[in-house]
C-alpha cells in the first residue's frame, strides 16, 4: 500500500447538550477527521480524538492537526506501507508522544486495509482472535448534573431505555450525595460506576474509601494519570476495583498497573493508546492476564465510534462500552445510517460491508468542514 495524500478536515459539531466533567464543560467539538488515499483511489477514514484544549490529554485537535502536517505525513506518503502493523514502528522511530495524531493516521490505513482484502473493520481488527461478536452492549456516561436529584431522574431513564452500564461522572464534593441519589432509584443490582477523571489526590483517600458503599461495578481513574503507586495505595484500601483510563497510555503500562495491582479493569481508547495495534497489543494482554477490558468514548462522530464498535467485538471486552448511539450527542451524524441502539442497550456491529461498516456523509462533512488542508506525496 502507498499513500498519495493524506487530507485534513476540522468539522465543528455541537452537542445537542453541553458534558461536564471534574476538568471542564464540553458544548461543541472541533474534530480533526483524516481521509488517507492510496495509490488506487481508495479512501480511508480516521478520527482524532482530541480535544479542544488540553484537560483530558497534552494533545487538541491543534496540536494534532500540526503533528500530522509536520512530522507524520512525511513519515507516511510515498513510501510503502506492507499493512496498518506497520504504521506504528514507522511513527515512533525519533517521534514522542503525538499519540492521537498518529493514532488518527494509523486508523485511516486500517479502513484502507479493510476495504483493500473486502473484510469489516471488526472482522480485520479480530483475526487470530476467535469468534467476535455480531452485537457490543452499550453503555452511557453520564456528566456532571446539577444536583443529585437531576442526575438520579437521569440516570433512571436511561436504565429504563436499555443501557446495560450507567457511569458516573464525579468530582469532589459532587459525588457522595449524588451516588446514593443515583442507588436510591436504581436499587442495588442496577450497574453504576463512577468516572473521577484524575479529580482526587492522597488527601481524599477516605471519601473515595467511602464509595464501596454503592457497589459499583468499578471506578474510573480516581488519581492523577502519572502516579500508578498511589493508584496501587488506593486499591488496597477499596472493595471496588479501579479501572484505569488516562493512566494506559501503551502496553507497558498496562502491564505495569498488573504488576503493581494499580488497577483492576482497563478502559482502552484506540486514539489515547496510539491507534488500533496498540490497542489489539493491550487487548491480548489483559485477556492472557484475566484483566476485563471495555471500550472508553471521546465524544467521537460516527467515524470514530465506527472504530470503537469494531474494537468492543473482541472478545476481551467483557463490559459495556461508552459506544452510546448517534443521536446522544448529535442532532445528525456523519455516517450513513447512523448508529442505533435497540431496546436491549446493543448496537449491531456492522459485518456486511468492507471498512467502517457505515458511509461517510460528505456533503455533510463539507457543511460541518471549519478548515481543510491537502497533503501530497512529493
Amino acid at each position: 500500500m502507498r499513500l498519495t495524500s493524506l487530507h485534513l478536515r476540522e468539522i465543528r459539531m455541537p452537542l445537542k447538550e453541553p458534558f461536564r466533567i471534574s476538568s471542564g464543560v464540553a458544548t461543541l467539538r472541533r474534530i480533526l477527521l483524516v481521509a488517507a488515499t492510496d495509490e488506487e483511489g481508495r479512501v480511508g477514514w480516521g478520527e482524532c480524538t482530541a480535544g479542544e484544549e488540553p484537560n483530558y490529554s497534552s494533545e487538541t485537535t491543534d496540536t494534532a492537526w500540526l503533528a500530522i502536517r509536520e512530522w507524520v505525513a512525511p513519515l507516511v506518503l510515498g513510501r510503502e506501507i506492507a499493512g496498518p502493523f506497520s504504521v506504528r514502528p514507522l511513527l515512533e522511530h525519533n517521534f514522542r508522544g503525538h499519540s492521537m495524531a498518529k493514532a488518527a493516521v494509523e486508523v485511516a490505513v486500517w479502513d484502507l486495509e479493510a476495504q483493500r482484502r473486502g473484510l469489516p473493520l471488526a472482522g480485520l481488527i479480530g483475526e487470530g482472535q476467535g469468534e467476535i461478536r455480531k452485537e457490543v452492549e452499550v453503555g452511557i456516561s453520564l456528566g456532571i448534573q446539577a444536583s443529585p436529584r437531576a442526575l438520579a431522574e437521569r440516570a433512571a431513564d436511561c436504565l429504563a431505555r436499555g443501557y446495560r452500564k450507567i457511569k458516573i461522572k464525579i468530582g469532589p464534593g459532587e459525588d457522595l450525595d449524588y451516588l446514593a441519589a443515583v442507588r436510591e432509584a436504581l436499587g442495588p443490582e442496577a450497574p453504576v460506576m463512577a468516572d473521577a477523571n484524575n479529580a482526587y489526590g492522597r488527601a481524599d483517600f477516605d471519601r473515595l474509601a467511602a464509595l464501596d458503599e454503592f457497589d459499583l461495578m468499578m471506578i474510573e481513574q480516581p488519581l492523577a494519570c502519572d502516579d500508578l503507586l498511589r493508584h496501587a495505595e488506593l486499591q488496597k484500601l477499596l472493595l471496588t476495583p479501579i479501572c484505569l483510563d488516562e493512566s494506559i497510555t501503551c502496553l507497558d503500562r498496562a502491564e505495569d498497573m498488573v504488576a503493581l495491582d494499580a488497577g483492576r479493569i482497563v478502559n482502552i481508547k484506540v486514539g489515547r493508546v496510539g491507534g488500533i495495534a496498540s490497542a489489539l497489543a493491550i487487548h491480548d494482554f489483559c485477556r492472557s492476564r484475566g484483566v476485563p477490558v471495555w471500550c472508553g468514548g471521546m465524544l467521537e462522530s460516527g467515524i470514530g465510534r465506527a472504530v470503537n464498535v469494531a474494537l468492543a467485538s473482541l472478545p476481551g471486552f467483557t463490559f459495556p462500552g461508552d459506544i452510546s448511539p448517534s443521536e446522544r450527542y448529535w442532532e445528525r451524524d456523519v455516517v450513513t445510517p447512523e448508529w442505533t441502539m435497540d431496546g436491549h442497550g446493543r448496537i449491531r456491529v456492522p459485518l456486511d460491508r468492507p471498512g467502517l461498516g457505515v458511509a461517510v456523509d460528505l456533503d455533510r462533512i463539507e457543511d460541518l468542514t471549519a478548515r481543510s488542508e491537502v497533503l501530497a506525496a512529493r
